[in-house]
């Protein structure tokens, strides 16, 4: 297997163009709050899945298949994580009382802030990790309570309905 050895250009590139994204999303996109139709959201999706192709396509050009395939493997992971998602927010919108036309900004802010937050808990859980290696049995440890208090709640939910 290759190392990946990437150029800082292609970096700096990849980097730029994401922040461009979000900033369009943000500030243009963001702008006029709206109930977005079928059209509107298959061309956007049409648009970034393209975007996502063309990636995976660069690092198949500039590196090789290998590393292409595992951006590929991990993308397609994302994405059927993220579609698993929308069924949270079909939940979540109308328990918070959130009118659909100012969901598209809730989520937006959602997101950001889940950008933001998980760009630090990564770094700091990095940190952590490197130097005390028992902190990931804690990590560990806590996943599994999460875990077992969401299914508490899940079974009381359920009860709740019959």
């Amino acid at each position: 297997m290759n190392d990946l050895n990437v150029a800082p250009w292609v970096w700096i590139l990849t980097l730029g163009v994401t922040v461009v994204l979000l900033l369009i999303d943000v500030l243009v996109i963001g702008r006029r709050p709206h109930v977005p139709s079928m059209a509107e959201s298959a061309r956007h999706l049409a648009f970034f899945v393209t975007l996502a192709i063309l990636f995976g396509l660069g690092i198949w050009y500039f590196s090789d298949a290998d590393f292409a395939a595992q951006y590929f493997a991990g993308y397609l992971t994302e994405y059927s994580l993220s579609v698993d998602n929308l069924f949270v927010f079909l939940i979540i919108m109308p328990k918070f009382g959130v009118p659909p036309k100012l969901q598209q900004t809730a989520l937006m802010i959602g997101i950001m802030i889940a950008l933001v937050l998980r760009g630090i808990f990564i770094a700091v859980g990095a940190v952590a990790i490197n130097q005390f290696s028992w902190v990931f049995y804690m990590f560990g440890a806590f996943l599994i309570y999460t875990a077992v208090k969401l299914a508490q709640i899940g079974r009381a939910s359920c009860r709740e309905r019959v």
